[in-house]
């Protein structure tokens, strides 16, 4: 049974939350990814926010642009948490899409992460569902301790060859 759902209105959205679905899929979290377009596709989107407690999900990871209309609405219908992906967008450059989404209003909260946040909303999603999870927990302590240790290594490298070679590779 899926905890997380990854929905999101279009295709193209795909490269951002894949992300979010490599995350879950690193950490052993599953996981159920649908294309469901909240204002093409009305009744079957209220269908799957709906019916997404009954699935088992704990959390929803919604992504959307422009309008981004997709995030609130799940938050809107599914009892459990929201968390929000901002798609960057050719007009605004994402800006409509994560004022669209971090902007709700009192009592339908939607946690947001950056334009084209997938991989923090991956995380996100892992950290609330570790709440009751050791391994879990225990799992995400220890990729960030790996991600420590790259930036330490990448300091020793610089320190010991300075910038010019660095940049080098």
């Amino acid at each position: 049974m899926p905890m997380v759902g990854i929905v999101m209105g279009s295709d193209s959205d795909m490269p951002v939350m894949a992300k979010a679905a490599k995350v879950l899929e690193d950490l052993g979290v599953s996981f159920d990814m649908r294309i469901i377009s909240a204002h093409r596709e009305p009744e079957e989107f209220f269908e799957y926010a709906k019916s997404a407690e009954e699935a088992g999900y704990k959390v929803i990871i919604a992504g959307a642009g422009m309008a981004a209309h997709l995030p609130g609405m799940c938050a809107a219908i599914f009892p459990l948490p929201v968390i929000g992906v901002p798609m960057k967008t050719t007009a605004l450059g994402g800006r409509d899409s994560l004022y669209s989404i971090v902007q709700m209003p009192g009592g339908v909260p939607v946690a947001t992460v950056a334009i084209d946040g997938g991989e923090n909303a991956g995380i996100l999603a892992a950290k609330i569902l570790a709440v009751n999870d050791q391994a879990l927990l225990d799992k995400l302590k220890k990729r960030s301790a790996e991600m420590k240790e790259t930036v330490s290594l990448k300091d020793a490298r610089l320190t010991g060859v300075g910038y010019r070679e660095y940049m080098k590779g």
